[in-house]
């Protein structure tokens, strides 16, 4: 796993547990609904960083016979359970503790603990979400942030970034609650809050369980690197035009490559091979992550359809 990932998995495993310490403590002594609903979405979220280290050190295992391509995919499938341990256990719970506060309402007992526990919260959660920004902006590029999200191939960071924000708009929404119902004297407003951090929960759990549900069936690299690969093949000595091409990555940072390819038709057998070769080291050198690839060379037909499969790279 890149370092970048690692060092923001790790600003909001140390941020989470301890704000999930001081949320429990706030619990004990407010009886409020949403601290509680807080202390259970920090203790989700201090889970999924340690399932997203899991994730990252399981992938670095060797291949073997039965996964002859390696076990990249690891952190892929680990960020999917991520979304469904923030899904059931911190989405779902806020929901059914702000509904059974709404059938039982309870005053907010020492308003003072909520509110120093939440603005403490916020300094924690901002701290993991600057981090989580900064190691995400050399892989954003010119991307929006939701672009970067949607297409990025490294998921923890997209991961981190949704979970913060999720954390920073839940201490939000949970200091207005608490703040209303001490304001007010109505602890509905507590119970609103505790439902609105429920929903927010399970709608970015929604989105990372599509997100990584993707990444998991087998998504192509980006386009970027799809045209890179195609010009360092076709100005590989020898290779007339890429035919049709098909790319997947089999890790965050490694793709799988199945080229077929034209090659000048005065080539000898010995000369087919070295042009190869030669093709699938300028790949390699022009793509910044790890490619296993396969090129096999072709004489282009068009009646054939093979340049069909070109709107395939074009759209992954």
């Amino acid at each position: 796993m890149a370092s970048g990932s690692t060092r923001a998995i790790l600003a909001a495993l140390f941020a989470n547990a301890g704000i999930a310490i001081a949320k429990f403590v706030a619990w004990v002594f407010t009886n409020s609904s949403s601290m509680l609903a807080e202390a259970i979405h920090s203790v989700a979220d201090t889970s999924n960083q340690a399932l997203l280290l899991l994730g990252g050190r399981a992938a670095r295992k060797e291949a073997s016979a039965t996964h002859p391509f390696g076990y990249g995919r690891e952190r892929y499938f680990w960020s999917f359970v991520v979304a469904l341990v923030l899904f059931s256990i911190g989405g779902l719970f806020a929901i059914y503790e702000g509904i059974e506060k709404l059938r039982h309402p309870h005053e907010i007992e020492n308003v003072g603990w909520a509110i120093g526990v939440l603005i403490l919260g916020l300094g924690l959660e901002g701290y993991s979400m600057r981090t989580a920004i900064v190691e995400s902006l050399p892989l954003k590029g010119e991307s929006t942030w939701w672009q970067f999200i949607r297409h990025a191939r490294t998921p923890e960071l997209p991961v981190v970034l949704l979970e913060d924000l999720g954390a920073l708009t839940g201490l939000l929404l949970a200091l207005a609650g608490v703040s209303l119902s001490a304001t007010t004297g109505n602890p509905d407003w507590d119970a609103y809050g505790t439902l609105s951090i429920g929903i927010l929960l399970v709608a970015i759990a929604v989105v990372l369980v599509v997100e990584m549900k993707s990444l998991l069936i087998g998504e192509g690299a980006q386009p970027g690197i799809v045209e890179g690969i195609k010009e360092a093949l076709e100005a590989s000595e020898g290779v007339v035009k890429v035919i049709h091409m098909r790319t997947q990555h089999i890790g965050a940072d490694e793709i799988l490559v199945g080229a077929k390819v034209q090659l000048d038709r005065s080539l000898g057998g010995p000369d087919v091979v070295r042009a190869i070769n030669d093709a699938e080291r300028n790949v390699r050198e022009a793509t910044p992550m790890t490619v296993r690839m396969y090129v096999e060379p072709d004489i282009h037909d068009p009646t054939r359809g093979d340049g069909d499969d070109d709107r395939y790279d074009a759209a992954h």
